[in-house]
């Protein structure tokens, strides 16, 4: 039974780096501004040591450095978000770093996505649930993306003002995430944001897996890549990355490389959970028929343990959206919020108009 009580915004940005930032920021505006003012971006209701502007301040101007260094299109973007919404330079540049600011010492992880990917005969699939604590359903947004000058579109779902998470581009690369605890997190380039860069730059799983080594990562990270001849997971930590090739690729929360399995900073209690929700993946992929559609692959993600339910502590991770990514058909399906309660909302780089004719990308299911 679907509650439908959960909207997908969708933003529309075409033009320079700036003026896709600033539409970002002018159609979001309100609901950014809330957010920020919800305890700093409710790092203040996860966390158990307070954050302030104060302490904050030294660590965003290095985080900076970086990004405008290694991404200066994204710096551009970042500018147009702060501007469209009426939010100053450290505001903007927060919401792309929370992850980092939150860490790993004070936090019990306990999800933080199932992801899996496939390419066979039926086309390329990439799915995963998003598992997250914060309460960020109301976050969610769906970024259309056309830069001038690109040969690419981007469709990216994010939360809160995040500039990327995870989506696909017109070139039929997806990609996905999961996170992985270990090493040092330090200013560097956030995830989210590399993995928008890939987006923006990489034709194909070969060209992202490029591309990441060239980039300095602020955090430990997994990435699911899918194109339609192959799929990848490449584990990050500090600066080294690890990659596995295959047609089928799984992740959850625990380093699967043999040269990780040391660093991992991961609790005793997630780690089994973990294991568990990979397997529990493991067997269901192997399940679906070679034609499965849409529909199917939110089945699967909506079933524990691969869903995560919610307790009611702002504090503990929860599924609060699953996606399925079709990169070859250029669109993204999203159930947010619990996936088990809310309808599939899609989106599609080759659609112009909805069903009903009003100027969107999104495809009404």
């Amino acid at each position: 039974m679907t509650t439908d009580t959960l909207a997908v915004p969708v933003v529309r940005a075409r033009g320079d780096a700036f003026a896709c930032g600033r539409r970002h920021g002018v159609e979001r505006a309100e609901s950014l501004r809330a957010f920020l003012d919800d305890g700093l971006a409710r790092l203040n209701r996860v966390g158990t040591t307070p954050v302030s502007w104060a302490t904050l301040r030294p660590v965003l101007d290095a985080y900076r450095v970086e990004i405008e260094g290694q991404t200066p299109l994204l710096a551009k973007e970042l500018r147009g978000l702060a501007e469209g919404a009426g939010l100053d330079a450290d505001e903007a540049l927060l919401l792309q770093i929370r992850r980092e600011v939150m860490g790993y010492q004070r936090i019990p992880t306990m999800g933080d996505c199932t992801t899996y990917a496939v390419a066979g005969a039926a086309g390329p699939v990439l799915a995963q649930t998003v598992d997250l604590n914060g309460d960020l359903d109301d976050q969610i947004c769906v970024l259309d993306i056309a830069r001038t000058g690109s040969p690419r579109r981007v469709l990216v779902l994010g939360f809160g003002g995040l500039l990327g998470y995870l989506g696909i581009n017109s070139d039929g690369l997806a990609v996905g995430l999961n996170l992985v605890l270990g090493g040092r997190w330090r200013p560097g380039l956030p995830p989210y944001l590399a993995i928008r860069h890939l987006l923006d730059s990489a034709a194909d799983v070969d060209e992202a897996v490029r591309i990441l080594r060239t980039l300095k990562l602020a955090s430990s990270r997994n990435l699911v890549l899918c194109d339609a001849r192959k799929t990848a997971w490449v584990e990050i930590l500090d600066d080294e990355q690890r990659v596995s090739v295959s047609s089928t690729s799984m992740h959850t929360n625990h380093f699967l490389h043999p040269d990780f399995l040391a660093h991992d900073e991961l609790n005793v209690f997630a780690r089994n959970f973990s294991r568990q929700r990979l397997e529990a993946c493991r067997v269901r992929v192997g399940e679906l028929p070679p034609e499965a559609g849409v529909e199917a692959h939110f089945a699967l993600l909506s079933r524990a343990p691969i869903r995560v339910e919610g307790n009611g502590d702002i504090r503990r991770e929860r599924t609060v959206a699953a996606v399925v990514l079709r990169p070859d058909l250029g669109e993204l399906h999203v159930r947010p919020g619990d996936p088990a309660l809310n309808r599939t909302h899609s989106f599609s780089l080759r659609a112009s108009a909805t069903l009903g004719g009003s100027a969107s990308s999104e495809v009404i299911s």
